[in-house]
């Protein structure tokens, strides 16, 4: 294995009211290399005292501070900075990531540090002709609405995606002219520390940004503390449900991501070539662990046999191997913990009576390592667990339906309603479909996503969205006024 870039051992530095300072505890959590098994570096192991100074700081910042009061224009000066600053940080925080969670490195250089920045660029763009105040003529007066910013925020970002998903919260709130609190989790620690030292360079004010990893108990802690205003938060349903339980108890105003069972469904007129990439480029992202991926492969059963070994050869060609050569496809799970999750669902879809084609174990030459071969299921039907429930690794389960009606009653047979997608020579039945499937993202053959279009999804999904007018629009309050003279 190539070797990584590590931060200094030792260094329980978080980064609270614009300075860098101790946490209030003398621990330190070590931090796994998935591909080596190996301590790289260590986490800050923060505590709940941490947590009450970095609210502290950013209510202060928002109740007497200068930056909920300052003209958008002028916010946006501080973004800008910060964008030029991480465009200069793209290699050093795509290599920490790669070696905090495995991801190959070709997915962190081309996909985690870009996205990030793409985001700070269009919601600095976004802002500068949005319109934080307008007039609205009515049927009787007219009424001024001021858009202002919601509070002091918390930011809770998942260890998958850990810059574009946290970016997606920074941004907007701070454009908006909130404070913020950002909660990575301590599996990222890493390279959210690096990004808190592009908010130190870029001069925001003291509190506007305050940046501690930490663990789940931290998070529920922030999630419930009385002195915030709103919960961003990007993680599994289970977590959803409960911070949206603990958010309406105290009328905490909140923003859900959450998990997703997506379907990919080939019609039966579908080119299989590019359909079969698709499976690759829509089903397999960051080592097959991000929540829009589309693993419940729908195919025509007229088809079903040719369309599963189509699946199952490119699936075989699929380079496993070190995250950090530019040629490998999929690297290591996260975590044991996920190398578990993964390997306990690949067994109970065998229990249930689902067919293995491709995969289901170790790679035998990486006997060190969360390595999980990619893995293909057929037989399956969507009642089976393995067809239900978010796996969030390198596995595929391959469905039959018998039309396209029967592949709509599929793709929303489920809790979720995150993303998915059509393969159809036809673009106006592949049209036609997508407008049947209850999920907030649809893509029509491989095709589809944007920053300017909402992102969030239907149903156990998530609450509200994210990216798009929509994202920023999470954090404002309305007020209403008359209009004067």
């Amino acid at each position: 294995m190539a070797t990584v870039p590590s931060r200094p051992q030792g260094n329980r530095k978080i980064y609270i009211g614009g300075e860098w300072v101790d946490t209030s505890s003398t621990g330190e959590i070590p931090m796994i290399n998935p591909a080596t098994d190996e301590i790289f570096a260590y986490a800050p192991d923060t505590t709940i005292a941490d947590a009450d100074r970095a609210v502290a700081a950013a209510r202060k910042a928002f109740d007497e501070g200068p930056w909920p009061r300052m003209a958008p224009s002028d916010r946006l000066e501080y973004l800008q900075r910060l964008a030029e600053l991480y465009s200069d940080k793209y290699e050093d925080i795509a290599q920490l990531i790669t070696a905090e969670i495995g991801s190959p490195i070709t997915f962190s250089r081309h996909a985690h540090v870009p996205i990030a920045k793409m985001m700070l660029d269009y919601f600095i763009g976004l802002a500068k002709d949005y319109p934080f105040e307008e007039t609205r003529e009515g049927r009787s007066l007219a009424a001024r609405v001021i858009k202002e910013p919601v509070g002091v925020c918390v930011a809770i970002a998942p260890w998958n995606f850990p810059q574009a998903a946290m970016m997606l919260k920074l941004a907007p709130a701070l454009i908006a002219g909130c404070t913020v609190v950002a909660k990575p989790g301590s599996e990222t620690a890493q390279d959210a520390l690096a990004m808190a030292e592009l908010f130190d360079a870029a001069g925001f004010p003291p509190g506007v940004v305050n940046i501690l990893p930490a663990g789940r108990e931290v998070g529920e802690y922030l999630v419930s503390h009385h002195d915030v205003d709103h919960v961003s938060f990007t993680g599994s349903t289970a977590s959803g449900r409960k911070v949206a339980e603990i958010c309406g108890r105290d009328l905490r105003r909140c923003n859900l991501e959450l998990g997703g069972k997506s379907a990919l469904i080939m019609l039966d007129d579908a080119d299989l070539e590019k359909a079969v990439k698709g499976v690759w480029d829509q089903g397999m992202r960051n080592s097959g662990q991000a929540c829009t991926n589309q693993t419940r492969i729908l195919v025509p059963r007229a088809r079903y046999g040719d369309i599963l070994d189509a699946i199952t050869e490119m699936m075989r060609k699929v380079v496993v191997g070190d995250p950090l050569d530019p040629a490998t496809q999929v690297g290591p799970v996260a975590s044991q913990a996920q190398y578990d999750r993964v390997m306990n669902y690949i067994s109970l879809g065998k229990e249930e009576g689902a067919r293995i084609t491709v995969g289901g174990g170790r790679p035998k030459d990486m006997p060190v390592g969360r390595f999980i071969e990619p893995t293909v299921f057929a037989d399956v039907n969507n009642s089976m667990r393995i067809a239900r429930e978010e796996i969030f690794g390198p596995v595929l389960a391959v469905i039959p339906f018998e039309d396209d009606a029967d592949a709509v009653r599929i793709a929303n047979d489920s809790e979720y309603g995150l993303a998915g997608g059509v393969w159809s020579q036809d673009l106006a039945r592949a049209d036609a479909v997508v407008r049947r499937i209850r999920s907030g993202m649809l893509h029509i053959n491989g095709v589809g996503g944007s920053f300017d279009a909402p992102f969030g999804g239907f149903k156990a999904s998530g609450i509200g969205r994210e990216s798009g007018r929509e994202g920023l629009e999470t954090y404002f309050e309305y007020k209403s006024l008359p209009l004067l003279g």
